[in-house]
């Protein structure tokens, strides 16, 4: 009798959307619930189920996302006041531990050589102008969210106020991984493993065909903390004759 067994490991909508060569990259989730746990985390793909073969890591930077408004009545006066602001948030940066940068999913350093660049939008009122950016940390093997987000807002809480410009943090705690595609060797070598000891259950008769290995590194959030980086796999367990 011929026995086929065959498992297809879903793609995350977001990951693919992203460039494989992108040197970092946001890893979205769901809201976490007072750094106490996360609410039905799921993969990129909004919703899709969680990819069964992943290599689960660290995260490289836990990410906040932070908005600064003014509302000072003359406009030019009012976006000087923003744009000193974010000069002060970059220049304090580096003594507080935290990196600033900019990108929805693909995170490019905030410096004073381009903090200019950064375009206002309007604010909830019509004298009121904003813009959001990213505030990051550093994250290490068995590193702790709440250590992170204390460092980020002690950060925040720090930056001067310039004039009426504010700065506070915008959504919760993010994560970011750094060159993803750096780990695509080490999750084929979890599949290789994997996929073979699935064969060897139906005997030496059997062997396993893996398609998608071409395919771009994935990722989907795991933890307050860590990531799952996979490859959008399937394969067929199948008699060798």
């Amino acid at each position: 009798m011929c026995i086929i067994a065959k498992l297809s490991i879903a793609a995350g909508l977001i990951a693919a959307a992203v460039p494989a060569a992108a040197q970092e990259v946001v890893v979205t989730g769901s809201r976490l619930s007072a750094l106490g746990g996360v609410n039905s985390v799921s993969s990129g793909g909004g919703g899709m189920p969680a990819p069964v073969l992943t290599l689960r890591r660290t995260a490289d930077f836990a990410v906040q996302a932070v908005t600064v408004t003014g509302d000072t009545r003359d406009a030019e006066r009012r976006r000087q006041e923003i744009y000193d602001m974010i000069k002060g948030a970059i220049a304090l940066s580096g003594k507080s531990g935290v990196d600033l940068a900019v990108g929805q999913y693909i995170v490019e350093p905030l410096t004073m050589e381009n903090y200019r660049n950064l375009t206002l939008s309007n604010g909830d009122r019509s004298d009121s102008e904003q813009v959001t950016f990213l505030v990051k940390t550093p994250l290490s093997a068995g590193a702790d969210a709440k250590t992170a987000l204390d460092r980020i807002s002690k950060f925040i809480k720090a930056v001067p106020t310039i004039g009426r410009a504010q700065m506070e943090a915008d959504g919760d705690l993010t994560l970011s991984v750094v060159k993803p595609e750096q780990y695509r060797g080490a999750i084929i070598d979890l599949v290789a493993t994997e996929t073979a000891a699935s064969a060897g259950k139906f005997g030496p008769g059997y062997g396993v065909t893996v398609s998608g290995l071409d395919r771009s590194v994935q990722w989907s959030r795991a933890s307050l903390t860590e990531v799952s980086l996979y490859l959008p796999i399937s394969y067929d367990v199948r008699p060798k004759n």
